[in-house]
């Protein structure tokens, strides 16, 4: 009975699709598949998920390698149901558990890769969440730092603290913000894991699996909030660190964070452009069209939970929704 149910939802998912993403090209983000369900971010797909809503994907999409399909959407050639999977930042669970998913639905996909986190680097969200995570007690002081006083006593509490604390440093200035997240890290004082990103030899990896890898900066800092040379600086060695790592060239980015006019302005755009990216990627919501600009192409976030919310949900975003 569960799969006649399931079929027919494919079915009817694939028909809505082709109505409502006729010439549209779908990109979905993500940024981690975890090995098992994590309570603090329950929203963030673990392997049984993952390899659930791939399974979807593959019986009711048609995934495209990004390279060929913003080609075929300006050139009009897009199948109906036409998507892209895209991750940003570099986690090795990129490797360890999202690639084996992925072959096994012989699907593709690119991988947009912070440099500077390579080989044992952690990125400041990543350490303020580990930290807070290992923080002992019930409550976290941080008045000293300027932080506030926060309850940890539950799991919803403590993600309640690791947002607000993530909200407040995210738009500082670089070395102003890692000041605070150092200082964070050494006041709670726990052991941080240095296992969370990519080792170059799975960006290897990747690559040698028929995945695609992008440019995401070397430090993913946000474009606007430090200067034009130095957001020069971060688009164009980041991308030569992986082509050093690869040996092939890289022409695709995805600017850090990609809010467009918050995390990054017109100029960006055009620094990439001249730094010769073929596409670059936003985390704008939308479904790109023949009109889009191919260096802010706008990308879904795949929140649903179940098959069918992550349908309608792609439904809604094709007709503009969110």
């Amino acid at each position: 009975m569960r799969n006649t149910t399931m079929k027919s939802f494919h079915g009817l998912t694939r028909a809505v699709l082709n109505i409502t993403g006729r010439g549209k090209l779908s990109i979905l983000i993500y940024h981690r598949v975890l090995a098992v369900a994590d309570g603090l971010f329950p929203d963030v797909p673990h392997a049984g998920t993952f390899d659930e809503r791939m399974s979807w994907v593959a019986a009711t999409l048609n995934v495209i390698p990004l390279s060929e399909a913003f080609e075929m959407l300006h050139e009009g050639r897009l199948p109906p149901r036409a998507t892209c999977i895209t991750f940003d930042d570099g986690y090795a669970d990129n490797e360890e558990i999202a690639l084996p998913i992925l072959r096994r639905h012989r699907l593709s996909a690119t991988f947009f890769v912070a440099t500077g986190f390579l080989d044992g680097g952690r990125m400041w969200n990543d350490t303020i969440i580990e930290a807070i995570r290992r923080a002992p007690g019930t409550t976290l002081d941080l008045e000293l730092l300027g932080l506030g006083k926060h309850a940890i006593g539950d799991e919803t509490s403590r993600r309640a603290t690791i947002d607000e604390i993530i909200g407040r440093l995210k738009y500082l200035p670089p070395n102003t913000r890692q000041m605070h997240v150092d200082a964070l890290a050494h006041a709670i004082g726990n052991d941080l894991p240095h296992n969370l990103m990519m080792r170059s030899e799975q960006v290897r990896t990747l690559h040698s699996s028929g995945m695609s890898i992008g440019g995401h900066t070397v430090t993913h800092p946000i474009l606007a909030r430090i200067d034009d040379a130095e957001a020069r600086s971060e688009i164009r060695a980041g991308r030569e660190a992986l082509e050093s790592i690869l040996g092939s060239r890289v022409n695709l980015f995805a600017y850090p964070n990609g809010k467009p006019g918050t995390d990054y302005g017109h100029g960006h755009v055009t620094m990439v452009r001249e730094l010769g990216f073929t596409a670059a990627l936003s985390t704008r919501a939308g479904a790109a069209d023949a009109s889009s600009d191919r260096y802010q192409l706008p990308r879904f976030t795949p929140w649903g939970n179940t098959a069918r919310r992550f349908g309608i949900g792609l439904a809604r975003n094709h007709l503009g929704h969110y």
